[in-house]
């Protein structure tokens, strides 16, 4: 039997350029997999309004994962019966790992005094402040905002106050993140969790194991998915180096940036493995 194929990807600084968010790399390796039948899943720190517009555009119309791996979005008719632990929401079966932001907004709020001045906050910028720390558009910039699990912090002090405030975060129950640019406060949620949970659901729908669970990612926030999926891509990244795996086989890594890389090393896979 062949194995179903199933494409996890990070989006920033993976299938997008790390400096303007640049796709077009990609566009032919989309078409191949589209026409194999193979799901191209972005798992990613995005929100959920950012990512309907990025998957319109890249003509991609099954699941997703929002905010490194907070809840996942299935569209309903990609699935014949509700996955279970599933809630019914517009159109979507929505599987939620993480509490609301609230919860964490005020965790970082009991924070503000100890480390006054060494952070900020997406909750606390204006539209023109999270353009000049993403490099986002207006627009874009005003759907990253709308968020619903999570909370990114761009730390701006030294490195062993970062230390600091993230095992505070820790002790008082949430799960900190490094992304790219920011880290993500959230709940004991990761990409990992989240790309186990959907393989499984689909295992289900499918009715046998046969999968092949492809994770493509290019910093520490992808590290969780990166390990435990069947084949692990690390995409060349522009600002940093690797990241490092628990893993030693089924690691393939890119010799070009971004969603170049992207492209290079599922060709390599599609050869291979597939």
């Amino acid at each position: 039997m062949l194995r179903q194929a199933l494409v996890f990807t990070d989006m920033d600084g993976t299938l997008l350029d790390h400096h303007n968010y640049d796709y077009s790399p990609a566009l032919n390796m989309l078409d191949i997999l589209k026409s194999k039948n193979i799901p191209v899943i972005p798992t990613t720190s995005k929100t959920k309004a950012e990512l309907e517009v990025l998957m319109a555009n890249l003509q991609l119309n099954g699941p997703f994962i929002v905010e490194n791996g907070a809840a996942i979005y299935i569209p309903k008719y990609e699935f014949t019966t509700k996955p279970e632990g599933c809630l019914d929401e517009s159109g979507f079966w929505v599987k939620k790992f993480a509490n609301p932001r609230a919860h964490w907004l005020e965790l970082l709020a009991q924070l503000h005094d100890e480390f006054i001045g060494e952070f900020v906050q997406f909750s606390t910028m204006n539209n023109q402040q999270i353009i000049e720390h993403t490099g986002l558009d207006e627009k874009s910039a005003q759907l990253a905002n709308t968020r619903l699990y999570s909370e990114p912090v761009k730390w701006i002090g030294t490195p062993e106050r970062q230390s600091q405030f993230v095992t505070k975060l820790q002790q008082l129950g949430a799960n900190v993140l490094q992304g790219g640019r920011f880290l993500g406060v959230s709940g004991p949620c990761d990409k990992g969790k989240a790309l186990l949970w959907l393989v499984e659901a689909y295992q289900s729908e499918l009715g046998h194991t046969g999968t092949l669970s492809i994770a493509l990612g290019d910093s520490n926030n992808d590290v969780a998915m990166l390990n435990v999926s069947d084949l692990a891509v690390r995409v060349k990244s522009p600002s940093h180096s690797f990241p490092s795996l628990s893993r030693s086989k089924g690691i393939y890594d890119s010799t070009l940036y971004g969603p170049a890389g992207w492209s290079e090393c599922l060709s390599k896979i599609l050869i291979c493995e597939c």
